[in-house]
């Protein structure tokens, strides 16, 4: 039987439990603090894979250096210090046990919370599942590691673009392409292409010629659902005449380790892809049978789930039904605070036997940051702005909304250090990868070329791969045809030599990737394994020096993959 740890309520104590972390479920907490605080009989818990709340609208200048690393992010103790918060991810809902399933902590056992109230306020998920390689290749901008991420990728592809003397991989590292028109793929992209054409010449050495930074989407603008026409070509035309290009009316639909693929064909070849779509509900609201309306779950004007009187739902999952206008709210920070509000009211006073009250707010605003000291701003629906003055009214409002004084100060002060000095170039390191990693490859792809350095093990997981050979003077020629299950790399990995031959992607493919600091132990503890492996890249490594050997030579053993 699975132990687990179980959190029973005192006798007559009750338990309102948030699913989530972002702007609806850590501002719900706040609120429920706020009306509950002289309640002893209600414990409000909070449940979320990080102890923080990110402050999304200024993510981006994480990546510039505009602001500092923990600037955009509030420990939510802090913002809802009567709560009790469980930072895990959760595995099940059971709606009919009333019940939550968290994952193991730092033990082992699962924890279940029982509840009388049930919150959902899960974000947006960046959803890659019909995008082949996205998975693997791009990098999505939700978080703060996400933020990190991005600006250590910029800051090593810089680097490297620095010492590498071929002008095609030079190109394909200073190319930056951004997938996404929204507000996130703007802002992003702006930051990021002023931190790239500052740093590169300064710090670097590098012609700000060379680079290229992409933003491709959908539609014939960017911001096209965002802000009014007027509006959106300005910021179009801006970032144009700061060197950004645009590819419209296009999509990202693949990715591989050296090329964003466009719908019709275009590659372009890059080792920074960021994508911030597309987006969609939290992978858990689908496996909760509530009814949903585009992978949303339904609600009414409340934000009560209809058929459970003790589930509610808001933020970004939820679709609140609008006051004015019909449809659904839009999912946006400033929409989510407000429903958190009126959630907390009503959950207090549904547990109370009391009337409730409907979700009632009309969008104040919309704004979106240019960077270099530009912005565009719509202000009631009404009032245009653009420029500096829409920079600083930007920067305003989103000043005046950070959580907590510190936060507050914080962010001036960085602000203020902007203006006066350069950017930090300082890695994190969070860029660097480890464990076992995945990789797509789209067909005539090479995996490496004959005589490159091995440091790497691979699987193909999916997919097929041809084994070429290359002499002076002659045609590649084809060796073996490799499928699902069969390895290679790694002998030379483990004997630090070059590849003897090449491997080019025949069929669109998967490969999990286990680099050299994973490997070596691995087979330290497992000999047999390395002498399976041994055999089997023994025989690609006397490829030219004999007779071809047959296909399967090449082929794992048996029951190798049971060993990977």
């Amino acid at each position: 039987m699975t132990q687990v740890n179980d959190t029973p309520l005192s006798p007559g104590k009750r338990r309102i439990v948030i699913l989530g972390g972002g702007f609806g479920g850590v501002y719900t907490a706040k609120y429920l603090g706020h009306l509950l605080k002289h309640r002893t009989d209600i414990e409000v818990c909070l449940v979320n894979r990080d102890n923080y709340l990110v402050f999304q609208p200024m993510l981006a200048e994480v990546v510039s250096g505009n602001i500092g690393i923990l600037d955009t992010v509030s420990p939510i103790s802090r913002i809802a210090p009567r709560t009790r918060l469980y930072v895990r991810t959760v595995e099940r809902v059971d709606l009919q046990a009333k019940q939550v399933v968290l994952a193991p902590g730092i033990g082992s056992c699962p924890t279940i919370l029982k509840y009388d109230q049930l919150v959902i306020a899960w974000g947006n998920v960046t959803d890659f599942r019909d995008s082949p390689g996205l998975h693997a290749h791009a990098l999505p901008f939700k978080n703060l590691t996400d933020a990190l991420r991005l600006k250590d990728r910029v800051i090593r592809v810089l680097g490297e673009a620095a010492l590498e003397p071929d002008a095609d991989v030079r190109r394909s590292l200073l190319t930056f392409v951004v997938g996404g028109g929204g507000f996130s793929g703007v802002e992003v992209c702006a930051e990021m292409n002023e931190f790239i054409r500052e740093t590169a010449k300064k710090n670097f050495g590098l012609d700000p010629a060379e680079i290229r930074v992409v933003l491709v989407h959908s539609h014939d603008r960017i911001l096209n659902r965002e802000m009014p026409e007027s509006l959106a070509l300005y910021a179009q035309n801006l970032m144009r005449k700061r060197g950004v290009e645009f590819l419209l009316n296009e999509r990202i639909v693949s990715a591989t380790p050296e090329f964003a693929e466009l719908g019709d064909g275009t590659r372009l070849r890059t080792k920074t892809l960021i994508s911030s779509v597309p987006a969609s509900p939290h992978p858990l609201v689908a496996t909760l049978n509530l009814p949903c309306e585009h992978g949303r779950i339904t609600t009414d004007a409340t934000m009560r789930v209809p058929g459970h009187d003790n589930v509610w739902s808001l933020g970004d999952c939820a679709a609140v039904p609008m006051a004015k206008g019909g449809g659904s709210c839009p999912p946006t920070a400033q929409f989510a605070v407000r429903q958190a509000k009126t959630c907390a009211e009503n959950v207090v006073a549904a547990m109370g036997g009391r009337p409730l009250k409907n979700f009632v707010f009309t969008e104040l605003g919309k704004l979106a940051a240019l960077g270099g000291r530009r912005a565009v701003a719509q202000l009631f629906g009404k009032i245009n702005l653009h420029g500096f003055l829409a920079y600083v009214f930007w920067r305003a409002v989103y000043w005046a909304k950070l959580p907590g004084l510190d936060r507050k100060i914080r962010v001036a002060g960085s602000w203020l250090l902007e203006m006066l000095l350069p950017p930090d170039v300082v890695q994190t390191g969070v860029d660097r990868p480890s464990g076992l990693l995945e990789q797509y490859y789209e067909p005539g792809e090479f995996v490496f070329r004959q005589g490159e350095f091995g440091d790497r093990c691979y699987v193909i997981a999916s997919g097929k791969a041809e084994v070429l050979f290359h002499e002076p003077g002659t045609a590649d020629l084809s060796v073996a045809m490799l499928g699902e299950g069969d390895c290679f790399g790694a002998t030379e990995l483990m004997q630090a030599t070059a590849y003897p031959a090449s491997v080019r992607c025949a069929e669109a493919m998967r490969l999990l990737v286990v680099q050299k600091k994973e490997f070596l132990p691995l087979c330290e503890a497992m000999p047999g394994l390395q002498e399976r492996f041994s055999a089997v890249n023994a025989k690609l490594a006397s490829v030219g020096k004999g007779p071809i050997q047959p296909v399967e030579v090449v082929a794992a053993p048996p029951n190798l993959k049971s060993e990977i």
